[in-house]
């Protein structure tokens, strides 16, 4: 055969190959050892042959080849000849085959590169099999969640007028919601109505779940009139988006009107729309009313969600018998609870210092086979260190990390807050090097209770030398650190501490940020160097550092006692132009006074 392959063209060779397969000679390609001299060009044209496609009783015989070539000895195929397969099989609507081979070549090839889709795309100009195959592809990243790689698929869609699939569009938009990446929802939806996508009832919902994600009930209102303008009818799903987004809101009455208006259209709430409206008076506390629609249940059977949110609901206005007596007629239901049922029991107990009852509770879950999450661990945690038992805390930290647990940023704040109170600075600071290096972000807070805690120990040098400790311990010290540092030496008026470390920071070659160099001025101003604290704007108009209107308002409630000075320091500041013109006009409509 090898001799015939030297000699003949290699039209000649592939037709040869076709021959047999369509006979169905496959032992006639291992005696000639067919296989052997195989290429990736030669597989490929193979593939192409129209005699390989007549097959009405199953997969074309291309498809069989392929399958054929893939068990000869040290071969892969090539991506050309796998993205061939997948339009044959398309082509000839084997969907499903041609969409499991997609998604394993898209597991171990970069597809989603725009030079790779390039090549591959321009040897196919049918525009129809193109769309479904990279509609498939978008499919795959979306719930793969690679969702960068479902855009890059999208966007080479949208410059090549492909227009990709409804279900496609579907998972995307979906895909980008699960990333929190609302902003983005919203381009790329105007991208798809660009390139001719009308969206169907499925896209509408996922729209208006962003809406319900970002808060955003005028843009979930246009939804829905659009939705009614071009003739798509809610569904179930879109009522129950549209209740939950209302009652996060606190408009109970207008979410009480959605529920009205689904079932004059015909549409019968499920458990889903019952849980909505009772949480949404449950988190205010309106336990009367959430109580009354509970009873008027109708259609629908109360889940563990139900009970857990009116257990829930029942702890927050301090009415913890009644939570319990509604946690026995759960029970008798059949419906036992799970973690964030007792999660709600334990951190009422913990609140009314009933440790010991909490700790009870706990030893019932471990009977009861609940296994305790973060925030069971983290809320025990934190009643041990209110009351000064760091032990206790260290103990429950400890069985948190036996049990496969991760310590969260609320776990290493309420440690570190305890062993501020109790005074052990060594263990409070472990704590923070130990968050640090987990990668969670200190917040001002948690710095001010190291600050306070050495301050009062008239160990302010312990202080200055924070921020060479983490580095020390390879942690990266930046501008955040530094700034909390000085934002609480300066609250506590310990001004010559606030400059050394303003002077450490300076000398590191870190600059200050607005923040610090507001509080910095009007710490000066406040201890009569009016001077110092001008030097200090200046600098600021010199760096093109500008008050935003989140600063101005944060700064003046933490100093709202000191109206007098305050008032004199925003006359500085606007005088310096520190403030955009568009912050003071939005602060004059506001009514914010300067």
């Amino acid at each position: 055969m090898a001799a015939l392959v030297s000699l003949a063209s290699e039209t000649h060779f592939v037709q040869s190959v076709c021959a047999i397969i369509v006979k169905g000679q496959w032992h006639n390609l291992l005696k000639a050892k067919i296989g052997s001299t195989l290429t990736s060009t030669t597989i490929h044209q193979v593939l192409l042959q129209p005699s390989l496609y007549n097959n009405n009783h199953g997969p074309p015989l291309s498809w069989a080849f392929f399958k054929w070539v893939e068990s000869v000895p040290n071969y892969n195929h090539s991506l050309q000849c796998s993205w061939t397969m997948v339009h044959i099989l398309t082509k000839h609507k084997h969907f499903k085959t041609a969409q499991g081979l997609l998604e394993k070549i898209a597991r171990k090839d970069f597809l989603s590169s725009p030079l790779v889709l390039n090549a591959l795309v321009r040897s196919y100009d049918d525009p129809d099999l193109n769309s479904h195959v990279l509609s498939w592809l978008v499919i795959y990243y979306g719930n793969s969640r690679m969702t960068q790689d479902a855009i890059q698929v999208f966007e080479h869609m949208r410059v090549h007028s492909f227009k990709p699939h409804l279900h496609a569009c579907t998972v995307l938009l979906n895909c980008l919601i699960k990333d929190r990446l609302t902003d983005m929802v919203w381009k790329v939806y105007k991208k798809m109505v660009r390139i001719g996508v009308v969206p169907n009832l499925h896209i509408y919902n996922v729209l208006i779940h962003a809406c319900c994600k970002s808060g955003d009930l005028e843009k979930a209102e246009e939804l829905l009139s659009e939705m009614e303008l071009k003739c798509v009818f809610p569904d179930l799903v879109t009522y129950n988006t549209l209740i939950s987004l209302y009652c996060k809101r606190s408009m109970h009455y207008e979410a009480l009107g959605v529920q009205d208006r689904m079932e004059r259209g015909g549409i019968s709430p499920d458990i889903v729309t019952f849980n909505s409206l009772i949480y949404g008076f449950c988190r205010e506390g309106r336990m009367r009313e959430a109580v009354k629609l509970f009873q008027e249940i109708k259609g629908a059977t109360p889940n563990h969600v139900t009970y857990t949110t009116l257990i829930d609901g029942y702890c927050r206005v301090n009415d913890l018998e009644e939570a319990l007596r509604l946690r026995k007629v759960m029970e008798a239901k059949g419906l036992y609870p799970e973690v964030v049922t007792y999660n709600s029991i334990l951190r009422k107990l913990c609140e009314e210092g009933r440790i010991r009852d909490a700790n009870m509770l706990l030893n019932e879950m471990s009977e009861r086979k609940v296994v305790p999450g973060n925030v069971t661990c983290n809320t025990l945690i934190n009643a041990y260190c209110k009351i000064g038992d760091m032990r206790s805390a260290l103990k429950v930290k400890n069985k948190l990390l036996e049990a496969g647990l991760k310590l969260d940023q609320f776990t290493y704040k309420a440690l570190i807050h305890g062993f501020c109170k109790v005074q052990e600075m060594d263990s409070a600071k472990e704590h923070l090097f130990s968050m640090l290096h987990s990668e969670f972000s200190p917040s001002y807070c948690t710095y001010s209770w190291i600050i306070d805690a050495l301050c009062n120990q008239d160990n302010e040098d312990a202080v200055l030398r924070l921020p060479d400790e983490l580095v020390q311990r390879g942690l990266c010290v930046d501008v955040s650190v530094y700034r909390a540092l000085i934002r609480r030496l300066c609250k506590r008026e310990r001004l010559d501490s606030a400059e050394k470390i303003f002077s450490i920071m300076q000398g590191k070659g870190i600059s200050g940020d607005s923040i610090v160099y507001t509080t910095l001025a009007y710490a000066y101003l406040k201890a009569g160097k009016a001077t110092v604290a001008s030097k200090m704007l200046d600098e600021m108009a010199i760096r093109r550092l500008k008050i935003t209107l989140k600063l101005y308002k944060s700064f003046s409630a933490s100093y709202l006692g000191d109206s007098n000075i305050l008032r004199l320091f925003w006359d500085h500041v606007v005088e310096r132009g520190l403030m955009s013109k568009n912050i003071i006009k939005k602060m004059e409509q506001m009514n914010v006074p300067l």
